[in-house]
């Protein structure tokens, strides 16, 4: 993330296409794999905690409200750019679940 830093127009929008790249295939792979079309927009909220969060996970079990509210203040502290950022990697696995569902009706079978 920015981290308090500059960022430009070209690295957002790389990161947008990166990120949308990623979890489009991540999504898709794992739609062949478990056929659970709509697995990897599920999983990806975690996912998004996990990339902004700083707390370790069992600290979500042994301290949940210290964990949860530092995961609130991070939330709140993300920018713009964070935020369309990781929205583009939510919409790649959107789009995965599309695309594979279109894929069977059509009659390909993966797996």
């Amino acid at each position: 993330m920015t981290l308090g830093g500059t960022i430009s127009l070209v690295h957002v929008v790389l990161s947008i296409l990166i990120f949308i790249v990623i979890f489009f295939g991540i999504g898709f792979l794992l739609n062949m794999l478990l056929r659970m079309t709509w697995l990897m927009a599920i999983i990806y909220p975690v996912i998004v905690i996990l990339i902004i969060d700083e707390v370790k996970i069992y600290e979500y079990f042994t301290k949940p409200a210290y964990a949860f509210r530092m995961l609130g203040e991070k939330i709140m502290a993300l920018h713009t750019v964070d935020i369309v950022i990781l929205s583009s990697g939510l919409v790649g696995a959107i789009i995965s679940g599309f695309v594979i569902k279109t894929l069977r009706k059509q009659g390909y079978q993966m797996f």
